[in-house]
């Protein structure tokens, strides 16, 4: 029977035997902090992904998968937190409570870039936000975390939600402590919820953006209003301040 450190050597070594430097290179400008990656490409790494998965659900099941998770989304190359993320996935009808509070601790201790944060803000959290496993509420702590990744995830995780329920105040409410956050990261997570919001309430929308217009971050404008027209985007200039 292999233990965790088996697995994730033999995912590593997958990962090895189907590395591609060219691919390092070409997906390596998206993301400024560094691109520390196989190079893996997509198709290999979905039937890895698949193989794994065949291979072992009947002998881990989700608390099996969570743990190589575990261990997983702290690997520093690029398409092993993928794994972990992937594995989760699959298990997520069955998820409750614990399970979503065990992938905030993924956002805060592994997690370190915006791929796998958005990754798994939108196919894990959306999902159990979507089936009532959890309300939002349950990601109030993280609005304070002291992880950029965990605070980025709260307007990510959100976009879905929104979406089909449609309850802007509320979600506005929520996201609002965030306004005021130092992180560029966080800043895009938030101007890419605002703009899916006011595309659909754009009313609602905008009078909280005019709220926050001359202290928030230039970024979640910029975001923000992408989609606005000139004239628009005119209002939610910073005012500049009398000399």
């Amino acid at each position: 029977m292999k233990g965790t450190a088996g697995r994730v050597a033999e995912i590593r070594a997958y990962c090895e035997a189907h590395a591609d430097p060219a691919l390092v290179k070409k997906y390596s400008r998206y993301f400024k902090g560094g691109y520390d990656a196989y190079g893996v490409s997509l198709p290999l790494f979905e039937a890895g992904r698949d193989r794994f998965l065949t291979e072992w659900r009947g002998e881990l099941g989700l608390a099996g998968f969570l743990e190589l998770g575990d261990a997983l989304i702290r690997e520093g190359k690029y398409e092993l937190p993928s794994f972990a993320i992937s594995f989760a996935r699959a298990f997520l009808a069955e998820f409750t409570p614990a399970e979503f509070q065990r992938m905030g601790r993924w956002l805060a201790e592994g997690v370190g870039n915006w791929a796998h944060c958005d990754f798994l803000s939108g196919e894990i959290l959306s999902p159990c936000l979507l089936r009532g496993v959890v309300p939002m509420e349950a990601m109030a702590d993280w609005r304070v975390s002291p992880s950029r990744w965990q605070r980025r995830a709260v307007p990510v995780s959100l976009i879905k939600p929104f979406k089909q329920t449609g309850a802007i105040e509320p979600t506005l409410e929520f996201i609002e402590p965030l306004m005021p956050d130092a992180e560029r990261v966080v800043h895009q997570g938030l101007g890419w919820m605002l703009r899916e919001a006011w595309k659909k309430q754009p009313a609602p929308v905008e009078a909280f953006l005019l709220q926050w217009k001359d202290t928030a971050a230039r970024l979640i404008f910029q975001y923000a209003t992408e989609k606005m027209t000139p004239a628009q985007k005119e209002r939610f200039r910073r005012t500049r301040k009398p000399l």
